[in-house]
């Protein structure tokens, strides 16, 4: 994980106190002279790693209140939510080898809503991908989808309640969804009738109602899941972990793929063999792998239909890209 290098934190700065005499002590013992260098880290919010150059140990800092989320009380309750599913993972199990959640060290609301977690050395999946589709071995992507599905079938078995789905809360987030779409004007009010068509069709599908909800990620795109050793895989921004699905989660990651291969080679279908090795890396992970597969297969359009138009949302996404983006997830979604 690298990020630009912004400098030192003061000392008088409220943050170095904190750093130094609340979290410090929890990953490297007191220290009396900490001095952090400070680098920006991508995110949807304000990540930093804070870097004592006494120990050399690092830390996590995401802030939930800055100038681009202004929202206080949304702040607060944002980086609550973090905090505590953050530990409530960590409690089913997902600490160490092979499957870790990173371990929260600290929130700080006066700081901005400050949330600190420990630092992982790893390689994002994200960059995975990246290096396979500038010509990089095809193996390793194969390998860390293998360790993904493994990642995520534990974090969904172990929290299996035995309570049916509710589908329809997924059709009322495609109705937000296509809701942001009308409002950037990326679709027309015919291009909105047809997604809640299909979402209608989607919904009196017997098969979206068959399974029992379980946590997932809510989240679970290229950039909250790093890679370290084997099978090792690291998750972190359970900000949205929710009951749902499963294959809220696991629908996301073969969107993500089929995104990350079309944008960069044009050709929709050239992430298709790396879905079909994950989802099928996944059901292995049942009782029955057949009929596993079957079953999470038959869910995965509709989910990877709405990551495509949640991905077209976005405004750094160029419009022809989008327009194309929404032809692939209506292309998806027909498949019911």
């Amino acid at each position: 994980m690298t990020g630009i290098y912004l400098g030192k934190l003061s000392e008088h700065d409220p943050l170095h106190g904190y750093l130094q005499h609340d979290i410090q002590p929890q990953i490297s013992g007191a220290s009396g002279s900490s001095k952090y260098r400070v680098f920006k880290l991508n995110g949807s919010n304000d990540v930093y790693l804070y870097e004592d150059r006494n120990t050399c140990t690092r830390v996590i800092g995401k802030f939930f209140l800055s100038s681009r989320k202004k929202d206080a009380v949304k702040a607060v309750s944002r980086l609550t939510r973090e905090f505590d599913n953050l530990c409530m993972m960590r409690d089913y199990g997902l600490t160490g080898y092979p499957h870790h959640v990173v371990r929260p060290l600290g929130r700080n609301y006066s700081l901005n809503a400050l949330l600190v977690t420990e630092y992982c050395e790893g390689e994002l999946l994200s960059e995975v991908i990246l290096e396979v589709i500038q010509g990089g071995d095809q193996g390793k992507l194969y390998h860390k989808l293998t360790a993904l599905a493994y990642f995520l079938s534990a974090f969904h078995n172990r929290t299996a309640i035995g309570v049916g789905v509710e589908f329809h809360q997924d059709c009322d987030y495609m109705d937000r969804l296509i809701d942001r779409l009308l409002e950037i004007r990326a679709i027309g009010e015919g291009e909105a009738r047809e997604l809640y068509w299909l979402r209608d069709q989607w919904r009196d599908q017997p098969r979206m109602w068959e399974d029992q909800k379980v946590l997932v990620h809510g989240d679970a795109t290229p950039e909250n899941f790093m890679f370290g050793n084997e099978l090792q895989v690291i998750a972190f921004d359970l900000e949205r972990t929710k009951r749902a699905d499963r294959v809220f989660d696991t629908g996301r990651i073969a969107g993500e793929l089929k995104h990350f291969f079309m944008r960069a080679t044009g050709n929709k279908d050239a992430a298709e063999p790396f879905i079909g090795h994950f989802l099928w890396e996944y059901a292995c992970h049942f009782p029955n792998r057949d009929s596993a597969f079957q079953s999470i297969t038959g869910r995965t359009p509709f989910y990877m239909g709405i990551t495509l138009l949640r991905i077209a949302r976005n405004s750094w996404i160029e419009p022809n890209y989008r327009h194309r983006l929404i032809r692939e997830a209506k292309e998806c979604l027909r498949r019911f």
